[in-house]
């Protein structure tokens, strides 16, 4: 699990920068046309560069954590972090690209995973090595 996490933590960091680049560059005359969408697809670069850089925590932390029930909390954690990513973020890019509106309604969803993909970890930690 250990290593998913670091490949899934590394693309979609990858994946981050190359988007953000595109934004900044590649769409810039779009944005400067539509500067509320040029905040909102900020906003999913944001949470798509912190939550990568979350999944190569979690693959730490899964190796670090000796317990079976905190390396169970862990694996949740990194899987609702990837969720996350792909609504939260997934739906900010296709809002703020495509002015697809119904999207906005996505977002809450990834935005749940992440909140409660950062519970779990918090969780693993507590439960690590308890009896």
């Amino acid at each position: 699990m250990t290593r998913t996490f670091v490949m899934f933590g590394a693309v979609f960091g990858l994946i981050g920068v190359a988007l953000g680049a595109f934004g900044t560059h590649g769409l810039r005359a779009y944005f400067d046309a539509n500067p509320s969408l040029e905040a909102t697809f900020e906003t999913g670069i944001q949470y798509h560069l912190i939550h990568a850089l979350a999944l190569i925590g979690t693959a730490w932390a899964a190796n670090t954590f000796t317990g079976n029930r905190s390396r169970r909390w862990t694996r949740a954690a990194g899987w609702l972090f990837v969720m996350g990513i792909i609504l939260f973020s997934g739906s900010l890019y296709v809002l703020s690209m495509a002015n697809v509106r119904f999207m906005g309604a996505v977002a809450p969803l990834g935005g749940v995973s992440f909140i409660t993909g950062w519970a779990c970890l918090a969780i693993a930690a507590y439960v690590d090595n308890r009896p």
